[in-house]
């Protein structure tokens, strides 16, 4: 038995950690969800196993349209995934699903479509800033570090895709030169994705622990072991609870500031920076205590006009999946 609609759209959200594949009816006032499901990536040998999953789980059904945002650079339809051992080729796609029209974009690109649709509800102020038309940017620390620029044409905002999060870490103070010291020893090249994700916390966290910040005791160093270092690191940081925590969760966010700050120069973003991702929500309460703003801003010359640009938060972690199913459906004959 197939579903009622012809005009069904598959779209997934495709992560190191876990891939979110749903399903949603094409509709003039935009896509609405029919079902989606969560699979953890590193358990599937393909992208192409995780939607035969999906698919079998529920009703056949004909898919008109489908878009899915990849973690990693897209290029002529295909793409090297950057943290999962997958290779995802818009051809291939096409047939496995099977669907006349299959587009695979950056997840970051992906994110910054939905955010366009996002309601005010679920975006937060972290700097209201001067409202203008222009330039816009996302960026998004989580597995990865993720960075978009929306650029302005006039009429609209069109996404430009980018793996900003691969470039050269820029320390700006002692401290953060004596970070690059200590990674580069471990990776060689340190990119802003060392620092500016969830293993990047963890990295700063071994940096100030390996370098004699203060002693890890012994119930912290269990808790590390036992389960997600950087989810650790961040829960003890945001209590309080010990001070190699704490300082490393300050690191990280006024590092994320300065490189949000980076990405608004390069593009020139006065119609806002959007800070996305998984890390964000979940360390709400560090971004808004002045820290990360304070990075933003410092940019010497240019300090004014940072503080004139809009600084949002994004709090609906569903909107590289809405960005990506928005993307399907003007995939479709007559959009």
């Amino acid at each position: 038995m197939r579903e009622a609609s012809s005009h069904l759209l598959l779209a997934g959200d495709v992560g190191g950690t876990k891939t979110v594949v749903a399903l949603f009816e094409a509709r003039a006032s935009g896509p609405r969800l029919v079902r989606e499901a969560v699979f953890p990536s590193p358990e599937f040998k393909s992208l192409e196993a995780v939607v035969s999953r999906f698919l079998e789980e529920g009703p056949s059904v004909r898919i008109a349209a489908a878009c899915f945002g990849v973690a990693g650079p897209v290029v002529d339809g295909r793409c090297v995934t950057t943290n999962l051992p997958w290779q995802v080729d818009e051809g291939g796609l096409a047939k496995a699903i099977p669907a006349p029209r299959v587009r695979l974009l950056n997840d970051l690109e992906a994110a910054a479509y939905g955010v366009l649709t996002l309601p005010p509800r679920e975006v937060e102020p972290l700097q209201v800033g001067k409202a203008r038309k222009g330039n816009m940017v996302l960026i998004a620390a989580g597995t990865g570090l993720g960075e978009a620029i929306l650029v302005w044409d006039g009429a609209r905002h069109r996404v430009i895709p980018s793996e900003g999060g691969h470039a050269d870490f820029a320390p700006r103070n002692d401290l953060e030169m004596d970070l690059l010291r200590f990674l580069q020893k471990e990776f060689g090249h340190v990119s802003y994705e060392r620092v500016l994700s969830g293993p990047g916390l963890h990295n700063i966290y071994r940096f100030l622990r390996d370098t004699g910040h203060a002693p890890e005791p012994p119930w912290l160093g269990d808790r590390l072991r036992s389960g997600d270092p950087s989810a650790v690191v961040s829960e003890v940081g945001l209590a309080g609870g010990h001070p190699l925590c704490v300082t490393a969760l300050e690191l990280f966010v006024s590092i994320y500031g300065a490189e949000a700050g980076n990405l608004a120069l390069k593009a020139l973003a006065v119609g806002g920076v959007y800070v996305g991702g998984g890390i964000a929500p979940k360390i709400r309460a560090k971004l808004v205590d002045g820290n990360f703003l304070a990075a933003f801003c410092d940019k010497g010359r240019y300090a004014s006009l940072l503080g004139s640009i809009p600084l949002r938060l994004v709090l609906n972690p569903r909107a590289p999946l809405l960005g990506a199913a928005q993307v399907a459906s003007e995939l479709l004959p007559g959009r």
